[in-house]
């Protein structure tokens, strides 16, 4: 069943505290500002061109993607984007990629950091089609993680650093809302495991939470408008 939520009202006490929570947390993290800063000023169109040769087959031509296991990109923050395509690259004298993945790790590896300015600009100028929740009976649970989080294990909203409307903060945080919930759980649990270590606040939240946690609020994230 088609489920789709948005979110209103005012703040509750659960979301300050997960405010405070993440912010405390988010000192010790990571944050999309670790990627370079091109030479040049962005370019979509080079950048639509790019992606029209390389991404669209997984992605989808407009950053839509139609297989749940491929993240949407269109309106996803620019500066994260090429974060993410940064970590994806194995840095000269690592070993490893800082977001290890077999698949990306080859795309991105000849793309120079213009390359990259230019597809996070295409990427982020597109509109998104959002996907939705489908699971009603697990809503409220994930309604819960995301707006108060889980105060027993540690664990803040969701919603304290990607917002109420779950569309992040700008060179901070990313747009969730409207994302495969197939693939914010996979991702989540890629945190948990240590398998996608980019990022330390989301690696220790992840750590607190259980499969039918994560299943929730990915879930529920699917809906949030």
């Amino acid at each position: 069943m088609r489920y789709l939520d948005t979110v209103a009202g005012g703040l509750s006490k659960s979301f300050l505290a997960g405010i405070v929570a993440a912010a405390a947390l988010v000192s010790t993290g990571v944050s999309a500002q670790g990627a370079q800063p091109a030479a040049q000023k962005p370019d979509p169109a080079k950048g639509e061109q790019l992606a029209t040769e390389v991404c669209a087959a997984c992605h989808g031509p407009d950053g839509n993607s139609t297989a749940p296991v491929n993240p949407k990109l269109a309106a996803q923050h620019p500066v994260y984007l090429q974060k993410q395509l940064h970590d994806f690259k194995v840095k000269e004298g690592a070993k490893t990629a800082a977001r290890p993945n077999a698949i990306m790790s080859g795309i991105v590896a000849p793309l120079s950091d213009q390359d990259m300015a230019n597809l996070a600009a295409f990427y982020s100028a597109k509109p998104l089609k959002p996907a939705a929740a489908k699971n009603k009976e697990t809503v409220e649970l994930g309604r819960s993680i995301f707006r108060g989080g889980i105060a027993e294990k540690g664990v803040p909203a969701c919603a304290g650093c990607h917002g109420p409307s779950a569309s992040g903060i700008p060179s901070q945080y990313p747009r969730l809302g409207g994302q495969y919930a197939d693939y914010t759980e996979a991702q989540l649990k890629a945190f948990r495991s240590g398998a996608r270590g980019n990022s330390a606040t989301m690696t220790t939240i992840a750590g607190r939470l259980q499969d039918p946690e994560i299943k929730a609020v990915a879930d529920y994230i699917a809906g949030v408008r």
